[in-house]
C-alpha cells in the first residue's frame, strides 16, 4: 500500500542545484529505510544515496559525494535530494524507493517504487 511520488525534476544547468521530493503515503515513512537511484539512458538503475529507517546510517554512490544530500522528515512522510554542482552526468530519470530492511543501496533490495523524475542538466 506504500506510494511514493516523485517530484522537482526538471532541467538544469550545470553548476546549479535541484531538489527532489518524494511524498509517501499509505504507510508512516518512519518504518522505512529509503533511497534515491537513477537511470540514464542506456544504463543500468544504479543507487544515488540511501538512508536507513532510523536516519542514522547513509550511503552515497562515490559519483555524487559531497554534492548530494539525502534526508528524510517523517513527520511530512516526504523524502528529499538535495542536489548541488550539478553535472551533465548527473542527467537521468530519479526514482525514489522504500525497504521495510536495509540491506543494499542497490535497486534489487528495494521493493517499492515512485514513478521517477527526469532530471536534465545541460547549458
Amino acid at each position: 500500500q506504500l506510494q511514493l511520488v516523485e517530484s522537482g525534476g526538471g532541467l538544469v544547468q550545470p553548476g546549479g542545484s535541484l531538489r527532489l521530493s518524494c511524498a509517501a503515503s499509505g504507510f508512516s515513512l518512519d518504518y522505512f529505510a529509503i533511497g534515491w537511484f537513477r537511470q540514464a539512458p542506456g544504463k543500468e538503475r544504479e543507487g544515488v544515496s540511501c538512508m536507513s529507517k532510523s536516519g542514522r546510517s547513509t550511503n552515497y554512490a562515490d559519483s555524487v559525494k559531497g554534492r548530494f544530500t539525502i534526508s528524510r522528515d517523517n513527520a511530512k512522510n516526504m523524502v528529499y535530494l538535495q542536489m548541488n554542482s550539478l553535472k551533465p552526468e548527473d542527467t537521468a530519470i530519479y526514482y525514489c524507493a522504500a525497504a521495510g530492511l536495509f540491506r543494499r543501496c542497490v535497486s534489487a533490495d528495494f521493493p517499492s517504487w515512485g514513478q521517477g523524475t527526469q532530471v536534465t542538466v545541460s547549458s
